[in-house]
């Protein structure tokens, strides 16, 4: 456990979702930008600032903007990217995980991954959902116990791969 309480305030990527935030960077802080400050620009054209809505508007979505792009950059600047040479020992951020779902005697397979790749709908689970949460360091063989909103439910590690 004490390898989670190491990441818990870091965002855990793939090599993928670290180039996938560092473009949407990229266009936040220049197509984006440029943007939201022509936006002030014309508003600035409509006259007296103590009554232009669009010019508030367009401040409040400069405000949004730069605090967007300050989250991304610390997430980056934070990330811990997953590469290639995951270790399919036990579960961990990278790897795919065939499980029993023990009392329906039903398979499934998630892919584990940090939070920001998370898509539950394609099997992909954050590292910080219930099941992610529940199988990290787990090895095959291994049942554990899903603590879920609906109830705690066990589940067997079946294999393990990248």
């Amino acid at each position: 456990m004490s390898e989670m309480h190491e990441h818990s305030n870091k965002t855990v990527v793939s090599a993928e979702g670290m180039r996938k935030m560092e473009e949407k960077l990229q266009y936040l802080t220049t197509t984006r930008r440029a943007e939201v400050a022509e936006q002030i620009s014309i508003a600035r054209g409509f006259g007296d600032l103590s009554e232009n809505a669009e010019y508030d508007e367009a401040k409040n979505e400069q405000s949004r903007l730069e605090a967007e792009i300050a989250a991304l950059e610390n997430d980056i600047r934070t990330a811990i990217v997953i590469d290639g040479d995951v270790s399919t020992e036990a579960v961990n951020v990278g790897t795919t995980v065939k499980v029993l779902f023990v009392d329906d005697n039903e398979e499934d397979e998630f892919s584990i991954v940090g939070a920001r790749e998370s898509d539950p709908m394609n099997n992909k689970v954050s590292n910080e959902s219930p099941i992610g949460a529940a199988l990290l360091g787990h090895k095959v063989g291994e049942t554990v116990m899903v603590e879920a909103p609906e109830g705690a439910y066990p589940m067997k590690v079946l294999e393990i791969r990248v």
